[in-house]
């Protein structure tokens, strides 16, 4: 069946769903009746067929990406009891926020070779020129910057550590919400947020090459780094995909699919969270501590290491749950 027709003939059952789901997920689960448990059960087989039906005719398409998150919704909604409180949220973490990553890792990678975009420039504008710092980080920034100090203060931080942990994750958490709001500029300012943030490190990179201490620069900045860059850029992939949604809106109306990206968006975002968290505590107890470079390099190559196994775990977890698992394409359209 041609893709178009695919969707022309089944979208008022996709749209019927949906807008059932509504009804469950809301607050209007008062008026939930028998009848419409009833018809959420059948609507949810049938869709699920087109969902298998899909993958192995259409697996790139964005249909079938659309499809995959209308029959997990509606698995999720039949068996709302089961996903209530403490076990729902970390059944999130557990497992559906990568799900979440790998179906946006394109726009999360788009983020990332911007942010790298902007560093490799502002390296070289101040490698070029020492003076180009001035015009590219805030005079506030630049004007304290001394790398032949680096790392010998921590003594006199001790007490301040938990206040400073704190204030970096909230601004860290500000940052990724800036550039996830910024995607209603049709991803414009994200893009500019981005490359900003890169220019600004990769300028501070340079001073530190110049000065000679490279080796300790990195192993301040890479510790709680790997962790709060990797949420920038899943918070930049959102934005991005917003602002891609606004510009193709693809078989659906613009303001439908603005609302869908939204939605998924903020699932994205909310799952940096414990990665803010996590880069703050690092960034305020183990960075500047007194704690060797050498041990600061092996903490960085920790985190990242956990963040390829969270990944991994995940995306196993969702390929074995997966409703094509579940449905096979014998079974696709078997109820109409």
């Amino acid at each position: 069946m041609e893709i178009r027709r695919f969707i022309r003939e089944y979208k008022p059952l996709w749209t019927e769903l949906d807008e059932l789901l509504l009804m469950f997920e809301g607050g209007r689960k008062r008026t939930v009746a028998a009848e419409h448990i009833d018809r959420l059960t059948r609507l949810y087989k049938t869709v699920s067929g087109h969902l298998a039906y899909s993958q192995t005719n259409y697996p790139k398409d964005e249909i079938t990406t659309l499809l995959n998150q209308l029959v997990s919704r509606a698995h999720h909604s039949l068996h709302s009891e089961q996903w209530k409180g403490a076990n729902r949220i970390g059944a999130f973490f557990k497992t559906q926020f990568v799900g979440h990553l790998l179906e946006r890792r394109w726009f999360i990678a788009v983020a990332a070779l911007l942010f790298l975009i902007g560093g490799v420039s502002g390296f070289a504008a101040v490698q070029a020129d020492p003076l180009n710092l001035y015009a590219l980080v805030p005079a506030s920034i630049a004007d304290n910057i001394d790398p032949e100090q680096l790392g010998k203060s921590h003594e006199s931080q001790d007490h301040g550590q938990p206040v400073f942990s704190s204030t970096i994750m909230t601004n860290n958490i500000r940052v990724a919400v800036l550039a996830f709001a910024s995607g209603i500029t049709f991803g414009l300012m994200t893009v500019y947020l981005l490359l900003q943030n890169g220019i600004l490190l990769g300028a501070l990179a340079a001073v530190f090459m110049q000065a000679g201490n490279s080796y300790a620069f990195w192993a301040y900045i890479l510790p709680h780094g790997i962790i709060e860059l990797t949420a920038i850029f899943i918070a930049g992939g959102a934005g991005l995909y917003m602002g891609y949604r606004m510009m193709n809106p693809g078989p659906y109306t613009r303001k439908y699919m603005f609302l869908q990206s939204v939605r998924q968006s903020a699932l994205l975002l909310v799952g940096t969270i414990p990665l803010f968290v996590i880069a703050g505590i690092i960034e305020g107890y183990i960075t500047p501590s007194a704690l060797s470079l050498e041990v600061k390099y092996i903490v960085a190559g920790l985190t990242l290491l956990a963040l390829a196994l969270y990944v991994l775990y995940g995306s196993l977890h969702k390929r074995l749950s997966s409703p094509r698992s579940r449905y096979t394409k014998s079974s696709a359209f078997t109820t109409r």
